[in-house]
């Protein structure tokens, strides 16, 4: 069992050792742009967010402040006339 295990190990060692590859030049650069990027994206999504949660709290307010939803609905029966 230990065979295969010991020259795949081996196999990486000699990576390891040996020469790197060349990183092309514009990679940092690349990588800073494009997490800029996403920085500024997940901004922009949180702001939206919290300004769309915010209309809708005061959608609700005014919604209802006007209807008052919290009181009875005036009844449309007649209390019954007594005395006549």
């Amino acid at each position: 069992m230990s065979g295969p295990t010991d020259r795949k190990e081996a196999r990486v060692r000699r990576l390891m050792e040996g020469p790197y590859p060349v990183v092309p030049p514009g990679l940092a650069a690349g990588a800073a742009a494009r997490g800029d990027r996403l920085l500024r994206r997940r901004r922009a999504l949180r702001r939206l967010g919290w300004t769309l949660l915010f209309a809708a709290a005061v959608a609700f307010t005014v919604w209802a402040a006007l209807t008052r939803p919290w009181a009875t609905p005036p009844s449309g029966i007649s209390p019954p006339l007594e005395g006549w």
